[in-house]
């Protein structure tokens, strides 16, 4: 009589799984009761927990957007070289445990030979976290994915080892309203002209109240546009996001010549050592130039350099940015300042006072 078949896992409806029973036993034994923790070399972690074990994290990078076969060779990896237990970090790394340190370097060892860099730990550049661009999002006007795979190359050797004054979060994404989130420097697109409208479609295409209600602004109405129903945009209040676009295609915005890329700096979310902090807009108008974006590029590792060489040790680049100042910022980057750099739009003051942390 052959075997039962095992029974599937149930569904689960509502809510996450439960992460425990994925952690490394190790981790699931110490769990809240670690004692220290070291960087014994680039891209490794080794936590020790009050009783005296050990388990030491390898951090790899990956393209982010993984293909099966790429997926089934770093599993391989974990599954030799590792104990079977992988985690993928917020910025797409995956990490790697093992609890003997012998193990610690032939892993490191498969992983550069399948092609995979070890690092982004400790006082490095880690790995840039983005948006999905043209792979899964609807609003995009450049490819947020190809921007990040164009400047790590640019920058493996500040990931792969510690030189610079402290930790660097570099952020991209493919629209302006930007869930690429916030940065040390981040690097988004910036349409420049309010969008072209096909009014031919958009009776067909959008639902209307959708569309106006989309508006951050309040820069969309109905209208009627040869005796079609259509939308109109006050170009004079549009701040140009590309918001409409998804719920109305004939709303296009991307353009190759007015869609640039602009670069903040000194974005921080966490209140460890100093408070939050909101990213600065420091270079604007670069041409959004795939498939290597040269000009951008050079921009991000300029600012690194100077940051590198000025920076205190340990200081973020916000800290760096509040000690010297603006100016002394922009002469030592050598980026010009314009009146668009000047911060005096206070269009979100009244709900950014509805929140309990800030208040102006």
């Amino acid at each position: 009589m052959s075997e039962a078949k095992a029974r599937p896992r149930p569904p689960i409806e509502s809510g996450c799984p439960d992460g425990f029973r994925n952690l490394h036993p190790m981790m699931r034994k110490h769990y809240g009761n670690w004692d220290y923790h070291e960087d014994p070399q680039p891209g490794v972690l080794k936590h020790v927990a009050y009783g005296g074990d050990a388990v030491y994290t390898v951090k790899a990078a990956t393209q982010r957007i993984l293909d099966v076969f790429t997926l089934r060779t770093l599993c391989d990896i974990g599954d030799k070289y590792a104990d079977g237990h992988v985690h993928f970090t917020l910025r797409s790394n995956l990490e790697f445990f093992v609890t003997e340190e012998a193990r610690v370097q032939p892993l490191i060892g498969a992983l550069e030979n399948a092609g995979f860099a070890v690092g982004g730990t400790k006082n490095s550049v880690t790995s840039i976290s983005h948006t999905q661009g043209w792979l899964h999002c609807d609003i995009p006007g450049t490819d947020a994915s190809g921007v990040v795979k164009a400047m790590m190359d640019e920058l493996i050797d500040e990931f792969k080892n510690w030189n610079m004054p402290n930790r660097v979060h570099i952020t991209t994404s493919c629209c302006q309203i930007n869930c690429g989130g916030q940065g040390d420097i981040a690097i988004n697109v910036q349409h420049t002209k309010p969008p072209k409208i096909n009014h031919d479609l958009v009776a067909n295409v959008c639902e209307r109240p959708s569309v106006v209600a989309r508006c951050p602004v309040a820069a969309i109405r109905p209208a009627v546009v040869n005796g079609k129903p259509s939308l109109e945009v006050d170009e004079k209040k549009c701040i140009c996001c590309g918001a409409c676009y998804p719920p109305c295609p004939p709303m296009q915005i991307n353009d190759a010549e007015h869609t640039k890329l602009a670069i903040w700096v000194g974005g921080n979310h966490s209140n460890a050592r100093s408070k939050p902090t909101f990213q600065k807009l420091v270079a604007a108008g670069i041409p959004n130039n795939p498939p290597r974006w040269p000009e951008a590029t050079a921009i991000v590792k300029n600012i690194l350099h100077t940051y590198k060489n000025d920076a205190k040790d340990w200081e973020r680049i916000s800290d760096w940015i509040e000690r010297i100042g603006w100016t002394r910022f922009f002469e030592l980057t050598g980026l010009p300042f314009t009146k668009f750099h000047i911060d005096n739009w206070r269009g979100a003051r009244n709900s950014l006072n509805a929140s309990t942390h800030v208040r102006f």
